[in-house]
């Protein structure tokens, strides 16, 4: 995803987030227009927990600001269930997930 200031790449940016214990995936989408999208972290926490959303929040973004290139992502939206390809579950719609964040986001 592109923003005014950076091309951003998933695999890497999200790698850097599924490293917390809270959280059972992510997915970084884009919201708004072509090359000047605003990064949108989605997270999906592990199920059975009771984590503090804001909590959890703080600490990513303090993951965020750890890592150069996950420094520009600053807007976190927690999800309840990614919706994913049902042969093939790691296979995640991104392209949904940035419909919700847009709405989301309003």
């Amino acid at each position: 995803m592109v923003t005014p200031e950076e091309t951003l790449f998933t695999i890497p940016c999200e790698a850097v987030f599924n490293t917390h214990p809270s959280v059972f995936r992510t997915a970084l989408v884009g919201v708004g227009e072509k090359g000047k999208q605003l990064p949108v972290l989605c997270v999906e926490l592990e199920k059975g927990i009771r984590a503090n959303k804001e909590k959890v929040r703080q600490e990513l973004m303090d993951l965020a600001k750890a890592h150069i290139h996950t420094q520009g992502i600053s807007t976190i939206l927690f999800h309840p269930a990614f919706p994913v390809d049902i042969r093939h579950n790691a296979k995640i719609f991104r392209e949904k997930l940035a419909v919700w964040a847009a709405r989301s986001l309003k």
